[in-house]
């Protein structure tokens, strides 16, 4: 299975995530402290850690919402590293991001349909109005909620429309960024449940980026844990849950709750 990500030497420090400050240099406190790994096309990564493990910061790297320090992010063969805005412009169609809180990331002011409607007009897709209908369809949404607003449906629903804007622009990678952590357990259910359906269908990649290695376990194919800005395990999900080697990993499967009390994790 070719590669579709290849991230080598991956480094990045709090200094570039800041505006330069009015006296003295900016801290140059690292988050990230050399990361190697690749995500094979058609293949879900979990990407876990506790808080400050550097997680998020990562993902929006991938997607290049921020710039690393150092190291290389090669896309499909093209080393998206250091490219800018106008360079990277073609590209962001293909690597697409959904957010951990939908009602952040909607324009409440917006209708949804206009709302998915708004980044295919952006990068030059015809008959968006069908787009729309169908990216709703994929969701398991009704083309009525086009017309809608974000507050008239429910949480659930709103991170199935972030979902529909992601899936409508085609893309072949999907970072998705704790995006069930704010519903209830049916509606986690459900969604982990479309995303690996959108996944199968839609030939796509995704990084699924959660705390909750309960989660991940229904969903990636292979998990990589992080702490401090730095990969102390990443393998194939069945042989990480049988057998956690890093001290981190087996802290984050003590604290998944269990449905029997007396049950411990070995």
């Amino acid at each position: 299975m070719a590669d579709l990500y290849t991230v080598t030497g991956l480094r990045l420090s709090l200094a570039d995530m800041t505006r330069k400050p009015l006296f003295g240099a900016a801290p140059r406190l690292e988050i990230l402290k050399g990361l190697d790994f690749t995500i094979p096309k058609g293949s879900v990564l979990g990407i876990v850690g506790g808080s400050g493990s550097g997680k998020s910061t990562l993902g929006r790297a991938l997607v290049r919402l921020l710039e690393p320090s150092a190291g290389h992010i090669t896309f499909d063969g093209t080393d998206i590293t250091h490219l800018d805005d106008t360079a990277l412009r073609p590209l962001r169609r293909r690597f697409q991001m959904i957010f951990q809180d939908p009602m952040s990331s909607l324009n409440p002011r917006h209708r949804i349909g206009t709302i998915i409607a708004e980044p295919l007009r952006l990068h030059g897709f015809d008959d968006t109005r069908t787009r729309v209908a169908r990216a709703l369809d994929h969701v398991g949404l009704n083309p009525s909620f086009a017309r809608r607003y974000p507050h008239e449906v429910s949480g659930g629903q709103r991170q199935r429309v972030g979902i529909a804007r992601a899936i409508a622009l085609e893309p072949e990678f999907i970072l998705a960024d704790e995006i069930v952590s704010g519903l209830d357990v049916s509606s986690q259910a459900q969604v982990l449940n479309l995303l690996g359906g959108l996944v199968r269908d839609l030939s796509l990649t995704l990084a699924f980026i959660s705390h909750d290695l309960s989660v991940v376990r229904r969903l990636c194919d292979r998990v990589m844990v992080l702490q401090e800005g730095r990969i102390v395990e990443n393998r194939d999900t069945a042989a990480l849950f049988a057998d956690p080697q890093a001290q981190t990993t087996r802290d984050l499967l003590a604290a998944i709750p269990l449905p029997d009390p007396d049950q411990v994790w070995a």
